[in-house]
């Protein structure tokens, strides 16, 4: 019976450390920075992806860097993909300050750098108060948020965090936006965590060299 019990919690120690040490190694993976997907240029792209490379340039303030490296790679669904962002950023039925605070979010969730750098100027000029934007980079619950922009946070972290949205903050998000607005600011959310994802798949999503992280890891529940 001993030699079972001490087999038994051998086997569970080896599978611990097992555990251990497979985690460092796949975020040390991440750490370095490897690029998956080669970044593409404009004279790499061919008759399919140029087009598309063409509409990104026209508004992207990293040219075909982040999310646009990936959907290039498949050029069909990149340009429907394309025409969502186009949509949600520029004729959403939303106010910008409100759906830049909404991206902000799932930058912060996802510890987005390229869209944390993108979009945090954007909020500024839109409207946000830089005090918001900087303690929800700290990944608290900013403390000086207009009923609105409160109303959004709750919105899209329920979402995000519980994959539910509670009876009672439905209820005030419909006191305060139209139908409309409540789809289009769901929208949003699902369509930036795509591409946050799309960049955490390359594994060279990190901060441009030279510059600092702005968004810190939140800790792991």
């Amino acid at each position: 019976m001993k030699s079972l019990i001490t087999l038994v919690v051998g086997i569970a120690m080896g599978a611990a450390l097992a555990w251990a040490l497979a985690i460092p190694k796949v975020r040390a993976r991440a750490a370095t920075n490897e690029a998956r997907f080669s970044q593409l240029a404009m004279d790499q792209l061919n008759d399919q992806q140029r087009p598309l490379g063409e509409q990104i340039m026209k508004v992207s303030s990293i040219g075909l860097g982040g999310p646009y490296n990936l959907m290039l790679r498949s050029p069909v669904m990149g340009e429907r993909f394309f025409m969502m962002l186009d949509y949600l950023r520029f004729n959403t039925s939303v106010p910008r300050r409100l759906n830049e605070l909404a991206i902000l979010i799932q930058a912060r969730l996802w510890t987005s750098q390229v869209e944390w750098r993108a979009h945090y100027p954007l909020a500024l000029k839109a409207g946000l108060s830089q005090a918001v934007a900087d303690e929800l980079a700290q990944g608290k619950r900013p403390t000086s948020m207009k009923p609105d922009e409160a109303v959004v946070y709750d919105l899209c972290m329920e979402l995000s965090t519980r994959q539910e949205l509670s009876d009672a903050t439905f209820q005030r998000v419909r006191a305060i936006f139209s139908d409309q607005q409540i789809v289009d600011l769901v929208a949003l959310s699902g369509t930036y965590v795509t591409a946050a994802m799309l960049m955490k798949a390359a594994a060279d999503e990190g901060t441009p060299n030279g510059k600092v992280a702005l968004l810190q890891p939140l800790p792991v529940h």
